[in-house]
């Protein structure tokens, strides 16, 4: 088989994109991706690298389902080696080690709990271990928990959900930054949240602030270093963490809002991160936010 015929022939097994939102379902969080419906697009089938990360390593946090699925599969077809951190979706997490394999590159798994600051640490440390090297972290990971009311908010929700969304990243980061070198970059997800607020996700979305400041903040500081550092900000995407924390009706109107009428799939959002993460596409880009919207704009 040619490759041209190779290339129709795995386009063809690539389900096609949804006209409308997903039907209403639920599951218990973090969620898994062999149960939802309908499956979504997160193996970047019809993706074609070339070598833009070859030679480089890559850390993910939430690397074994949706967003940081995809980007791990598009990095390794980049050429890099993958490193994806995950919380106990041992079957989510196989199956992407299996795709990033299967394109010729290293996957290491590292399972465990990073709202914990020496999880985090170890996580680092068992990448170097392995790998010798890091070039690229993405601080993907995320947890939502939607209330209708700010006072059912309760402290150790709001604790968790920062220890999560931002105290990862921040010891991820810290723990990354001794073995980043000039080249190097960070990629941290945030959120269309974090940019105009949710009022039934509020820990949520002022954690996704969070993210933005601390990315424009060390953006700054990390320039000198010559460590990019940037933030992809998506509106809606299918991926594990919605039928996990919404209730079935409201997922069945999951990204109804956008002028595309749906939500995006991971594949879609993946290469945002590739761009950031290759310095030949986005050498001169550091304190930058893409937000892959689906055609809704913001204001300012």
């Amino acid at each position: 088989m040619n490759p041209a015929d190779s290339a129709a022939s795995e386009a063809s097994n690539t389900p096609p994109l949804p006209s409308s939102p997903p039907p209403g379902q639920e599951q218990e969080l973090p969620g898994h991706t062999d149960q939802m419906d309908p499956a979504p697009s997160d193996e970047m089938r019809n993706y074609r690298g070339r070598g833009l990360l070859s030679g480089k390593t890559a850390l993910i946090t939430g690397g074994d389902s949706g967003i940081g699925r995809a980007a791990a599969i598009a990095f390794a077809k980049e050429g890099a080696d993958v490193a994806i951190a995950y919380l106990n979706e041992s079957d989510d997490a196989e199956h992407t080690k299996n795709l990033v394999t299967a394109v010729g590159q290293q996957c290491l798994l590292l399972e465990g709990d990073l709202s914990s600051e020496s999880v985090c640490i170890d996580t680092v440390g068992r990448c170097i271990t392995e790998f010798g090297r890091l070039d690229v972290v993405v601080n993907n990971i995320a947890t939502q928990q939607p209330v209708e009311d700010f006072r059912e908010i309760s402290t150790q929700q709001w604790m968790h959900t920062f220890a999560v969304n931002v105290h990862s990243y921040f010891w991820i980061t810290r723990a990354a930054l001794e073995h980043l070198e000039p080249g190097s970059c960070i990629i941290n997800t945030s959120s269309v949240n974090g940019l105009r607020g949710n009022k039934t996700l509020v820990d949520y979305s002022a954690t996704k602030g969070a993210v933005l400041a601390l990315t424009y903040s060390l953006a700054q500081q990390l320039a000198e270093r010559g460590i990019r550092v940037n933030a992809v900000a998506p509106g809606p995407v299918w991926t594990p963490l919605i039928p996990g924390s919404f209730p079935a009706e409201r997922v069945g109107d999951f990204g109804k809002q956008t002028p595309f009428g749906r939500p995006a799939q991971p594949d879609e959002i993946a290469p945002s991160y590739v761009f950031f993460a290759a310095g030949e596409l986005s050498s001169y880009y550091t304190g930058e936010v893409l937000a892959p919207l689906g055609g809704e704009t913001l204001p300012g």
